[in-house]
């Protein structure tokens, strides 16, 4: 049992336990996000276990988002395939700083592990990304979906204060169906 997994007994696997094929579809990007998240990792390729990384295909209609999220155990490395796509991320405090860059097939983009970052299709036909993580087990916590989200609620005070807020708007921000990009 290693990092959350069992180890198989190497005399019994097969191909498969290393094979994934569900990268080669594109994701439904009909949400009102417009993008989706296939992951390849520890979930879906058994053979990753231990093996510390893993790969997601992310999809993007025109002007889709995959929205500011972080990655607790991961760096990433995105390499756009097709489109243009506006990426960026925010440094830690005091500076909060965003590093942000338009990208386009070919370029390739790091994310810090742990930073808040995003990535938005800039462009008016479909975008697709390959995301490398060096994770079998990345997390994903997307920023709207935890803070507005989370269940039960965070307390409207919390959230007034840190925000400095009406708490109309919280109230509406938390009554929001937050959409989940990710296949799982």
């Amino acid at each position: 049992f290693v990092s959350g997994k069992f180890c198989k007994d190497p005399k019994l696997a097969t191909p498969n336990n290393f094979f994934f094929s569900g990268l080669r579809l594109p994701g439904n990007t009909s949400n009102k996000l417009g993008s989706m998240v296939t992951p390849a990792n520890v979930e879906q390729i058994p053979g990753l276990n231990t093996l510390g990384v893993s790969l997601a295909r992310v999809d993007y209609a025109a002007y889709g988002l995959n929205p500011p999220h972080i990655h607790p155990r991961a760096t990433e490395i995105l390499t756009v395939l097709e489109g243009t796509l506006y990426v960026g991320f925010v440094t830690s405090n005091p500076d909060n700083s965003l590093i942000s860059k338009v990208l386009y097939k070919g370029d390739v983009f790091v994310f810090p592990q742990g930073l808040i970052h995003f990535q938005l299709n800039v462009g008016t036909t479909n975008a697709v990304a390959i995301a490398s993580l060096g994770s079998q087990n990345l997390g994903v916590i997307t920023i709207a979906n935890a803070v507005f989200g989370s269940k039960p609620a965070i307390s409207v005070d919390v959230l007034t204060k840190a925000f400095q807020v009406d708490k109309n708007v919280i109230n509406n921000l938390q009554s929001q169906f937050w959409t989940d990009n990710h296949t799982y």
